[in-house]
């Protein structure tokens, strides 16, 4: 499947497949990992995994926490227990998207101002984060149907 999702580019294209599972329910596949994902009660879901666009978020978050853990690994200082809070607010208009995202970073332990800057710096150039600022060409294939398993 990575040759057909790929035909024609010059790269190596990672792979995430996403199944139907009842209603708003999908389940997302990646490498051998399992996740659920589905919109709340409040909005017609059964709840049973995050939202797409939270997991979205989650991306950054969880990206921004690596970035900051390698960071602070680096330079010799403590990193087992960095935090990450993201915060999210969507567009009240049209399109429908993330207006706004605010994330708060929660270092094990004080540090040094000197080494404030580089930290801020190093989250700011987390892969998703950078994703964002320049955003990736999304291409769409409307294949043949999906066979009857």
């Amino acid at each position: 499947m990575k040759d057909e999702i790929n035909e024609g580019g010059d790269f190596p294209m990672e792979e995430i497949r996403v199944v139907h599972r009842e209603n708003d329910a999908f389940t997302v596949l990646i490498r051998d990992h399992v996740m659920d994902v589905d919109q709340p009660y409040v909005s017609g879901g059964m709840d049973e995994g995050p939202t797409p666009v939270e997991l979205f978020v989650a991306a950054l978050a969880a990206c921004a926490a690596h970035y900051a853990r390698r960071y602070l690994a680096g330079r010799a200082l403590p990193a087992t227990g960095v935090e990450i809070t993201a915060g999210f607010v969507m567009n009240p208009g049209v399109p429908t998207r993330v207006a706004r995202i605010r994330l708060h970073l929660r270092p094990p332990v004080d540090v040094p101002a000197e080494a404030l800057r580089g930290l801020e710096a190093a989250v700011g150039s987390c892969t998703v984060h950078n994703s964002i600022l320049d955003a990736p060409e999304v291409e769409l294939d409307v294949l043949s149907t999906v066979s009857e398993v």
